[in-house]
C-alpha cells in the first residue's frame, strides 16, 4: 500500500532540464513505511508550462465553441447509456515553479470534445489538485479549468491534503483552494446543489438515464458538523442515488483488493453504512488502484473504488478514468486511460509514454454488474405495473387472444376450456401427453409488462413423451384464417434454467395441426407443420411458415435467449415481409424472401406443442404467458409490452 500522508512530501528533484526522479519514504496507513517512485518536473524559475522529455505542450485553455463535436455541453439526459468520469491526483502537474497543465488541458479537452459520443454527464476530481496549496497552483489549475465553466460543463472537485493544511478538517477556514474553488466558482452551474457552511463540501445533482442522481464531493476530513450537513443532503434527496467522493476511503493491495483505511473506516460507520441510497465511492489518495463491495446495514453492495496515477510516469499525465453506465444492461464499464499521451502521435511517443495510452489490467478496466432497479428499489421503487383487462389490450383485428389468470397459484389444468378473450371463440383445452395433472398448471409468475399476471407451467419432454398442451376445437374461426393482409402473432415465454436440447429441443409454443405436404407444398421439409413458434435445442425462438405465396418454409430466428428471464417475443407480417421482436428489438435472423399470408389445413392450433409429419412428440417445457393473434401487423407502439 502506498500513501502520501504528508502534508510536505517532497521529491529531491536534481538540477536537470529533462527528467529528474527520486524517492520518497511515507507511512502506511495502517503503521509502517512503504517506499514510492515519482518523476516530476526540475525547479525551474519562470518554468511554469514548460513540458518535459519531448512532450507537446497544449495551450492552457480554449473556447469549447473551437472544440469538435460543437459547443456547450448538452448531454442526452435520457438516454440510458451515461458517462460519469473521475479524475483523481493531478497534485505533481501543479507544483510550485513545476506547472505542467498540458496534460491536463488534454484530459478536459477530450471530455468536451466526447461529451455527446460518450454521453458524458458529469466530471468529478478526487483531490490533491495541486501539490502545496498555494495561490499559486490554483491560479495554474484554475485557470485549466476554465474550459469547462465556459462550456457549462458540469463537475465537482474536492480537497486533498495537499490542498490545504491536512492536519486540519473542514472547519479550517479560508485557504486558496476555498478562495479558487469553493461554492462560489459553482453558483452558474444547473448541477451545484450547495455546500456545508465552512464551504468545504459540496453536493451535485445531475440527471441522466431519466433520472436524478446526487454526487457529495467531501473534504479530505469532513467534521462532525460535515458528516451532519452530507446526513441532511441525503435526507433531503430520499430517492436519490448517492455517489460519495472524497480523497481517502481505500487503499489497495498488490493484487487490488481494495481495504477501508482508519478514517475510511470512519466515514464508512458514521454515513455510508447507514444510507443505503450510496451504492458507489471513489477516491484517490493511495495506490495501486483497486476496488472491493461490501454490504451496507440494507445488506445492499456498496462498490468501493481508488484510482490514482500519480506514482506513474509524468504524475499520471492527468489520466482519467470512465465510468460508463448502461442500464439496460445492468452494467457499468470502468476505462483508464490518457488522452494527453494519446495526443502524442504514435511514432513520437517514448518508451514510457507508451505505457500510459491506456491501462488495460483487471485492476483499470473492467465492468461492475449492478441491477439498477433491484439496488435502488429499497429508497426509490420501481412502480410494479399492475394487471390490465382483456378489453385494454384487444385491439381491432384481434382473431385470439389467451390469458391465464384466475386460478389459485399450482392448480392444475383439467378439462375446463380456457376462454378466448377476443370474444372469437377460439377456446383452447387441455391434451394430456402422460405425467399427470402436474404435467400442466396454473402459475403467478409473469413478465413485469405482461396484461395478465399469471402463466401456464408446462413440464412437457421426449423419451418418453410427457407432458400436456392445449388446443382449439375442430370448428375454431382460427383454423382457417390465411393471413393474407397480414399477423401479429406475440407470446411471453421464460425458460428453466435446465431446459436442453436432449429432452427439450424444438417443443413448440404455438404451432398448427398439418403439414406443408397437407397444405400441397413440396419445397423444403414438407413433413414441417404449415405454421409453428418454437424453440431450438439452445432455446432460440423460431418462427416457421409455409407462405401462401412459397412454395418453400420461410423461418425467422432470434438469438438464445437467456433462461430464467420472461420474454416477449412477437411475430409481425405486414402482407409482404416477416420481422421477429424480441422484447420489442428487431432480431438478425429476419429474411427478406416475400412472404404473404399462411397456408393452412383447417386443422386446429395448438399452444404449448409442436407437430413433425402430423405427430406430437412432446409439449412445452416452460413458462408461457399471455399470447395474442392479430389479423393485420402492429407497430412496437402497439405490442402487448408497450407503455
Amino acid at each position: 500500500m502506498r500513501d502520501h500522508n504528508h502534508d510536505h512530501d517532497r521529491c529531491l528533484a536534481q538540477a536537470m532540464a529533462e527528467t529528474p526522479q527520486c524517492a520518497d519514504l511515507h507511512e502506511h496507513p495502517q503503521g509502517g513505511v512503504s517506499r514510492r517512485w515519482l518523476l516530476t518536473a526540475a525547479g525551474l524559475a519562470g518554468g511554469g508550462g514548460l513540458a518535459l522529455g519531448g512532450l507537446p505542450a497544449l495551450p492552457a485553455a480554449a473556447n469549447p465553441d473551437d472544440l469538435p463535436g460543437g459547443a456547450g455541453w448538452r448531454p442526452d439526459r435520457d438516454d440510458q447509456r451515461f458517462t460519469l468520469v473521475v479524475m483523481p491526483d493531478t497534485q505533481y502537474l501543479f507544483d510550485n515553479d513545476r506547472v505542467h497543465p498540458a496534460p491536463l488541458d488534454a484530459s478536459l479537452r477530450w471530455i468536451l470534445e466526447n461529451s455527446r459520443e460518450e454521453n458524458i454527464v458529469f466530471l468529478t476530481h478526487l483531490g490533491d489538485m495541486t501539490q502545496n496549496g498555494l495561490v499559486s497552483d490554483f491560479a495554474a489549475i484554475g485557470k485549466s479549468f476554465e474550459v469547462l465553466d465556459r462550456a457549462h460543463a458540469d463537475y465537482s472537485v474536492l480537497a486533498g491534503n495537499h490542498d490545504i493544511n491536512s492536519g486540519t478538517d473542514d472547519q479550517r477556514g479560508n485557504t486558496p483552494y476555498l478562495q479558487a474553488f469553493g461554492p462560489q466558482r459553482f453558483s452558474r452551474s444547473s448541477t451545484f446543489g450547495g455546500a456545508s457552511p465552512d464551504g468545504y463540501n459540496t453536493y451535485h445533482v445531475f440527471r441522466a438515464a431519466g433520472r436524478q442522481w446526487l454526487v457529495l464531493a467531501l473534504d479530505w476530513r469532513p467534521s462532525a458538523t460535515g458528516i451532519a450537513w452530507a446526513q441532511s443532503v441525503i435526507d433531503k434527496h430520499p430517492k436519490l442515488p448517492v455517489i460519495v467522493t472524497t480523497h481517502e476511503i481505500a487503499f489497495a493491495d498488490d493484487a487490488g483488493e481494495a481495504h477501508l483505511s482508519d478514517f475510511g473506516r470512519q466515514l464508512w460507520d458514521n454515513l455510508i453504512v447507514k444510507n443505503d441510497q450510496i451504492f458507489l465511492t471513489l477516491n484517490g489518495h493511495f495506490w495501486p488502484p483497486g476496488r472491493t463491495v461490501l454490504k451496507n446495514n440494507a445488506g445492499h453492495d456498496v462498490h468501493v473504488h481508488i484510482t490514482n496515477y500519480q506514482d506513474r510516469y509524468f504524475g499520471g499525465g492527468a489520466m482519467i478514468r470512465t465510468y460508463r453506465f448502461d442500464l439496460s444492461r445492468k452494467t457499468i464499464d470502468v476505462r483508464t486511460f490518457s488522452p494527453y499521451m494519446q495526443s502524442i502521435a504514435e511514432e513520437r511517443r517514448s518508451e514510457l509514454e507508451r505505457l500510459e495510452v491506456e491501462l488495460t489490467d483487471p485492476a483499470n478496466a473492467f465492468s461492475v454488474p449492478i441491477d439498477f432497479g433491484a439496488r435502488f428499489n429499497g429508497f426509490d421503487p420501481v412502480p410494479v405495473r399492475g394487471p390490465r383487462p382483456a378489453r385494454a389490450v384487444v385491439v381491432p383485428g384481434t382473431l385470439a387472444y389467451w390469458r391465464f389468470d384466475g386460478a389459485a397459484d399450482g392448480s392444475p389444468v383439467l378439462q375446463g376450456k380456457i376462454r378466448d378473450q377476443s370474444g372469437n371463440g377460439n377456446d383452447l383445452t387441455r391434451v394430456s401427453l402422460g405425467g399427470g395433472d402436474a404435467a400442466l398448471t396454473y402459475s403467478n409468475d409473469h413478465h413485469s409488462d405482461q396484461p395478465a399476471h399469471a402463466s401456464l407451467h408446462f413440464l412437457g419432454g421426449k423419451n418418453p413423451i410427457r407432458g400436456a398442451y392445449l388446443r382449439t376445437a375442430d370448428d375454431a374461426p382460427l383454423n382457417k384464417a390465411t393471413f393474407e393482409r397480414g399477423y401479429t402473432i406475440e407470446a411471453f415465454v421464460k425458460l428453466p434454467s435446465d431446459f436442453d436440447d436432449g429432452s427439450h429441443a424444438w417443443c413448440g409454443l404455438l404451432s398448427r395441426m398439418g403439414s406443408g405436404r397437407d397444405a400441397g407444398k413440396t419445397g423444403a421439409d414438407p413433413s414441417e407443420p404449415t405454421g409453428t413458434l418454437n424453440l431450438d435445442s439452445g432455446g432460440a425462438a423460431q418462427w416457421a411458415v409455409f407462405p401462401r405465396n412459397q412454395n418453400d418454409i420461410i423461418t425467422n430466428w432470434s438469438h438464445l435467449l437467456p433462461k430464467n428471464q420472461w420474454w416477449h417475443i412477437a411475430v409481425v407480417n405486414d402482407g409482404t415481409h416477416s420481422v421477429m421482436y424480441i422484447d420489442g428489438c428487431p432480431v438478425v435472423g429476419n429474411p427478406s424472401t416475400p412472404a404473404n399470408g399462411i397456408v393452412t389445413t383447417g386443422e386446429f392450433w395448438m399452444l404449448g406443442a409442436y407437430d413433425y409429419d402430423r405427430i406430437v412428440e412432446q409439449s412445452f417445457y416452460g413458462w408461457l404467458g399471455d399470447v395474442r393473434v392479430v389479423g393485420r401487423a402492429l407497430s412496437v407502439r402497439e405490442f402487448l409490452i408497450a407503455k
